[in-house]
């Protein structure tokens, strides 16, 4: 098995298309073998600076860590990525910072893109109309949202489906970043309805919350957006 996941070069690839049929990799800081799924490729910059590859599809050498926050500032300071790579490189507390941010990034990029894909309901009385009868994947609070707006669309949405874990509850994102991500002022409540773009946004989603906390977030089973954002 080990032998499939790593190359001449050690812990390292010897690219992203060196061999597309393999579906696990180690991770270079727990030296645990787990689906690539699970998983964020890095590569070294021409500058020497360790950068996240979260497509896989990035050229040169890359090394693969555990999906998570901790599993990547362990990697940092024990400076397992310069010994994965065989080389001197760039890579401090920073890259945890960057890919953090980069994650992020994807899950707006990806709203954005469900806003003008006509895919998102914006304003609390849309929102609880759309609960009671269009197909939701995800309900949306921003992080300062009131409490009994939340409340009640919370208690709609338990109201239309008999297993409400079907529906994904985001409430990690500000007001500002959904006004932004959805070219609209004063976005607190919104609701995303299903659709291959929709797909996408759980899928980065997902992945943003494994890394900040460990583990996948409830509703809209992981399974099936595993490979949506592809």
């Amino acid at each position: 098995m080990l032998a499939r996941l790593q190359d001449s070069n050690g812990d390292a690839d010897a690219g992203p298309r060196s061999d597309q049929s393999v579906t696990e990799r180690m991770c270079i800081a727990t030296r645990t073998v787990k689906p690539i799924g699970e998983m964020i490729r890095f590569v070294v910059a021409p500058d020497g600076t360790v950068v996240p590859d979260l497509k896989r599809k990035l050229p040169g050498r890359g090394i693969w860590v555990t999906a998570t926050r901790d599993a990547l500032a362990q990697a940092v300071k024990r400076k397992a990525i310069g010994t994965g790579f065989k080389r001197d490189v760039r890579a401090d507390a920073g890259l945890v910072v960057l890919t953090d941010g980069l994650l992020e990034r994807a899950v707006l990029d990806a709203l954005a893109i469900c806003g003008k894909a006509s895919l998102a309901v914006m304003g609390f009385a849309k929102v609880d109309a759309a609960l009671a009868r269009e197909p939701v994947v995800a309900l949306l609070h921003a992080s300062g949202a009131a409490a009994d707006g939340v409340r009640k669309l919370d208690a709609a949405l338990q109201r239309r489906f008999d297993d409400a874990n079907r529906v994904r509850i985001v409430t990690d994102l500000s007001s500002d970043q959904l006004d932004l991500a959805l070219a609209r002022p004063n976005v607190v409540h919104a609701a995303l309805l299903a659709g291959s773009v929709s797909d996408t946004f759980l899928a980065r989603h997902a992945r943003l919350t494994r890394f900040r906390t460990g583990s996948s977030p409830g509703g809209n089973d992981a399974r099936r957006t595993e490979g949506a954002e592809d």
